[in-house]
């Protein structure tokens, strides 16, 4: 008998789930939603420079904002010389928000959100596993910024790691009119 109800709930809980996602169902509005939201109105061509803090190296850089997946996720290209050479990829997990940095150095760090300021304007995001990294000394990105200034004006800052030093890389950009 007990192995009788502990199947009709588990269809039960099964049959409410399916149910959710073939409506499209999601779960409650939360702040990482609200955020999400404002990254997916960057949506649209952007130009800007980088520069890397304490280092010598800066120029012109232009992103791209499109979304995948239905509408789920929200694809970051950056753009140097024409080529992208960094793409992030945002994302809801839950109550989450999540991003995949595809990083020129490489390797993929998966990064969740951690503080966002009262108006979601500021979104921190802190690494939470990597792949593909060579050891555990090579280049990466352990944190990521945005600050969505203005729905014209954005700064991405990448907090990179690698051989026991940090460096900060920072991108201001504006959308294309």
């Amino acid at each position: 008998m007990r192995n009788y109800l502990a199947a009709i709930l588990l269809s039960c809980v099964f049959v409410s789930a399916q149910a959710q996602h073939d409506q499209g169902g999601s779960p409650p509005p939360s702040k990482a939603n609200d955020t999400f939201n404002l990254i997916k109105a960057l949506v649209g061509d952007w130009q800007g420079s980088y520069e890397w803090i304490g280092k010598n190296r800066k120029g012109p850089m232009n992103a791209k904002y499109y979304l995948t997946g239905n509408g789920t996720a929200v694809v970051e290209d950056l753009i140097v010389d024409g080529n992208a050479n960094m793409t992030t990829v945002y994302h809801l997990d839950g109550s989450d928000l999540r991003a995949t940095h595809y990083c020129a150095a490489g390797n993929q760090p998966r990064l969740k959100a951690t503080s966002t300021d009262n108006d979601n304007k500021v979104v921190k995001f802190h690494m939470v596993n990597i792949t593909n990294l060579a050891t555990p000394e090579a280049g990466h990105v352990r944190d990521l910024e945005l600050r969505l200034t203005s729905a014209s004006q954005i700064t991405i800052l990448f907090t990179f790691v690698g051989a026991g030093k940090e460096s900060v890389e920072r991108i201001e950009l504006a959308r294309k009119t």
